[in-house]
């Protein structure tokens, strides 16, 4: 239970993706994928980029 402030986000992850310039098509690819290959290929984007703070 939080009390009267922000919700802490889930798992302790904060992500930015300020200031980032590329698109959707350049992360995901062109063709169509599954939503758990979505998944996969935003982590491994987070993850190369060092966006994600474990707190």
């Amino acid at each position: 239970m939080v009390l009267g402030g922000k919700k802490p986000a889930f798992g302790g992850y904060s992500i930015s993706f300020a200031g980032r310039r590329d698109s959707i098509e350049d992360i995901m690819g062109s063709k169509p994928i599954t939503p758990s290959e979505m998944t996969k290929k935003l982590w491994a984007y987070v993850k190369k980029n060092n966006l994600s703070n474990k707190k």
